[in-house]
């Protein structure tokens, strides 16, 4: 297992991009643990490393009374990127002078493990993917933590401020016009709505995985998207909206990442939104060829032959 040694003094871009590889669960948590150790070299992960464990269950069908999640976008990948990328922000916030607490690390963990549960199927319902809950997911997100800790961890103090911090990531809400309990849970909100838009946007096949986010919308009949060139060409729209969001309700809070570097790596380098900046320059090159050549320029990880297997007819 991989401690955090391995981020430091990166030089390399391949190095760089394996920031961003948050495929192996058990490197993740070990990640995830040196991180919250520098923060907090006391903390107590019982809590949390169950919840863990409970998430990898639930996405592998494992979990009592659901299936197995067969999103091909909002993924146990998607949620593990969430997730480490809410850590390092949170570390990078604490690094920069204020001081996050143990209750309030907790909640950072727990609400970016949990964001995308609503798209797991219960046993019964398992037509389509999971995809069909877009506009619910969050919601039914909500809804799944709740039932967790108040039926099986017996943490019903924690399911209030975790319902904010979920439903802040909602798409469709106005950030601004959230109702946070207080100062701190927004803040909180500010830092796991971040992770949800910059830890997805950094990933190196976040354009690839753009063609399953089509799927899934078409699925959903949401957003009106013509086919997949149609919503790579979209997406540079988004970006404009997402740094206005950043910038705006969310605080610029996405600039304390660069403090998490200096101190892990001794670089004040923002490589997460570096990384999205090369993400959106290739995106760039990509809609001026024609819809054609799509498939030829998105080849990584051997998704586009993937997406050609599971397209139907229209």
């Amino acid at each position: 297992m991989h401690g955090f040694s391995r981020l430091e003094k990166y030089q390399t871009p391949d190095e760089i991009s394996y920031l961003f590889n948050n495929e192996d669960p058990e490197n993740v948590w070990a990640e995830a643990t040196d991180i919250v150790r520098r923060m907090s070299p006391g903390y107590d992960f019982i809590l949390v490393q169950s919840v863990y464990e409970d998430v990898l269950r639930l996405f592998h069908g494992e979990y009592p009374g659901y299936c197995t999640v067969k999103t091909p976008y909002h993924d146990l990948s998607h949620t593990l990127e969430v997730f480490l990328c809410g850590l390092r922000l949170m570390h990078g916030v604490h690094v920069s002078g204020d001081h996050m607490a143990d209750d309030e690390i907790t909640l950072v963990m727990l609400a970016t493990l949990m964001h995308d549960v609503g798209y797991a199927q219960r046993r019964g319902e398992e037509s389509g993917t999971g995809a069909q809950y877009t506009q619910t997911h969050v919601q039914r997100s909500v809804e799944f933590m709740q039932r967790h800790f108040f039926e099986i961890k017996n943490f019903p103090k924690l399911a209030d401020s975790l319902r904010d911090l979920i439903s802040g990531t909602e798409d469709t809400q106005v950030f601004s016009r959230h109702d946070f309990s207080d100062d701190r849970i927004h803040m909180l909100g500010q830092i796991v709505t971040t992770a949800d838009l910059v830890g997805q946007m950094a990933d190196r096949i976040y354009l690839e995985k753009l063609l399953f986010l089509y799927l899934e919308f078409r699925e959903a009949r949401f957003g009106n998207y013509r086919s997949m060139y149609d919503l790579l060409c979209k997406t540079n729209q988004f970006y404009k909206i997402v740094r206005v969001k950043l910038d705006g309700p969310l605080g610029g809070i996405y600039k304390k990442l660069a403090f998490h570097f200096k101190d892990t790596m001794g670089v004040g380098n923002n490589y997460y939104l570096e990384a999205i900046e090369k993400n959106m320059a290739y995106l760039a090159k990509i809609i001026a060829h024609d819809e054609a050549e799509l498939f030829t320029m998105l080849r990584r990880n051997g998704i586009a032959k993937k997406i050609q297997t599971l397209i139907a007819p229209v």
